[in-house]
């Protein structure tokens, strides 16, 4: 490995997927503004929108994880001709 280009302030960061509420900690360098206690200890806390405990591929089951309204763009655009349709 080159010297020089790995991070040295890697420390335990809490990491929460918020689309199921899970929370794991591992090692990071990543940059974060909140705090969680966990076990009695502060943590950095990092949300993430999808990890592995949610994760279709994972788990097996498929689930319809939408954060940015992209469901309720296409129902609003193709609503109606997806109504007229089912008559």
């Amino acid at each position: 490995m080159k010297k020089g280009i790995h991070p040295e302030n890697y420390r335990l960061v809490a990491f929460r997927d918020m689309s199921n509420g899970e929370t794991f900690l591992t090692k990071s360098t990543v940059e974060t503004k909140e705090t969680v206690e966990i076990d009695g200890t502060d943590y950095p806390l990092y949300k993430l929108e999808i990890s592995n405990t949610s994760h279709p591929f994972y788990t097996g089951k498929v689930k319809l994880v939408d954060t940015a309204g992209r469901v309720d763009k296409f129902m609003s655009r193709y609503g109606k001709h997806m109504e007229k349709r089912k008559k």
